[in-house]
């Protein structure tokens, strides 16, 4: 049975997430503040954690931080009233799976969970994919540059790598805009599709030799994106 740790601090919101989760098979425990949270998903190892950021002692963007060190496969959907997009891009980048704005329809969100839920585990080998002069080891998850001797580490945020992930997976292979922000979040409806472009550009200028011309991570106008070794 899939697990869940919902992490709310609102009594009745709570409630109704557990009932309808419940409901839907799902095996359902909570934490309504940070620390408790942190602590249960140490301890009950969760398949998917509900995160609202506005809980009452660690902020839920220090509770991401923190889980992508300890608990790095833990897919996070954040459930919050903060809907800028700056907030969003944060949360996204610090490592959230999606992005849910309060309020949201009860439909909408067991949509996402299952989508999410539904997603085959990865048991991936040692892989080391080189893009020239950058050799990106998807195993101990670091890339680095070596230039006239040296190695410099690059670093990516944790949707860059998962950006990356799906187009290495599949060399050579158009992977649609909607195929790509559904791998990222769950489904691409309610997610605008210009991220993408945001995340490709931060990913050519840490990853191509000459980010303008893009050897590696191409981009086929208005239909999605692909890994050319």
């Amino acid at each position: 049975m899939t697990h869940l740790l919902v992490v709310e601090d609102e009594p009745d919101l709570l409630s109704m997430l557990i009932l309808n989760l419940t409901s839907r098979g799902f095996q359902v425990s909570s934490a309504t503040d940070g620390a408790t949270a942190l602590q249960r998903a140490a301890e009950q190892h969760p398949d998917l954690l509900l995160l609202d950021l506005g809980l009452p002692d660690i902020d839920g963007l220090e509770v991401i931080r923190q889980l992508q060190v300890n608990e790095p496969t833990l897919p996070i959907v954040v459930l919050s009233a903060r809907s800028s997009s700056n907030d969003i891009v944060l949360a996204l980048d610090l490592g959230a799976t999606d992005y849910v704005t309060k309020p949201f329809e009860m439909a909408q969100l067991l949509a996402r969970v299952g989508a999410i839920t539904r997603r085959p585990s990865s048991d991936r080998r040692k892989e080391v994919v080189r893009l020239g002069d950058i050799t990106v080891d998807r195993d101990t998850r670091t890339i680095t540059h070596a230039t006239n001797g040296t190695h410099t580490l690059v670093h990516l945020t944790p949707t860059e790598w998962r950006i990356l992930d799906i187009l290495l997976d599949r060399p050579n292979a158009l992977v649609s805009s909607t195929e790509l922000l559904t791998s990222l979040r769950g489904d691409a409806i309610h997610t605008d599709a210009s991220y993408l472009r945001i995340y490709l550009a931060q990913l050519r200028r840490k990853l191509e030799p000459v980010p303008s011309q893009p050897r590696y991570l191409l981009t086929d106008p208005g239909l999605g994106y692909r890994f050319h070794p």
